[in-house]
């Protein structure tokens, strides 16, 4: 695994009818920004690149900048480490009892520091829902439904835009590209 593969996260694009960006023009923009071996995943804001010596804040930074002042679309961006992602997988705590990885949230942070805003909310009962906290991530299970999770509704109202959240099924489909060839 390279330490240069980024994983960037646009939050709120394509949802209904709001910010919409082709995910060819946003390959672009990122390629456009000199960073190598651009894949986009899905039509949600999932970039997978190469950006040797750039660190992932800057590359988001970038991102987000190039983003709103090119297409118009003022979106949040994130950015991890394809190393940051692979602990994201592999310290997941609630892939015992999730059995529908469309049901399985992970809320990114875009500061870590944020993370400490959410332990208060950690420590609730969620019932049937659960949470819980990972370096950079809260890991939610919904078997209701995101839309029905009040422990998503909880992390949105604490963080707002400073975080962006993905199924698990995107996060391993994500986790795939970030390890795998360049």
């Amino acid at each position: 695994m390279s330490d240069d593969r980024r994983v960037a996260l646009i939050r709120g694009i394509n949802v209904g009818r709001a910010k919409r960006v082709a995910m060819s023009e946003l390959r672009a923009l990122v390629e456009g920004l000199g960073y190598r071996n651009v894949r986009t995943l899905l039509n949600s804001g999932n970039v997978v690149f190469t950006a040797p010596g750039i660190p992932p804040d800057e590359a988001a930074a970038r991102i987000e900048e190039t983003l709103a002042r090119q297409l118009g679309a003022s979106a949040r961006v994130t950015a991890l480490t394809a190393r940051e992602l692979d602990e994201i997988v592999r310290d997941n705590p609630l892939g015992e009892i999730a059995s529908d990885p469309s049901r399985l949230l992970v809320a990114v942070l875009a500061d870590p520091a944020d993370r400490a805003r959410l332990e208060p909310l950690a420590v609730q009962d969620w019932a049937p829902e659960a949470m819980a906290l990972g370096r950079r991530v809260a890991y939610l299970w919904c078997p209701e439904g995101v839309i029905a999770s009040r422990a998503m509704e909880a992390v949105t109202r604490t963080l707002g835009d400073a975080v962006t959240a993905r199924n698990w099924a995107t996060i391993m489909k994500l986790h795939a590209l970030a390890s795998g060839p360049e």
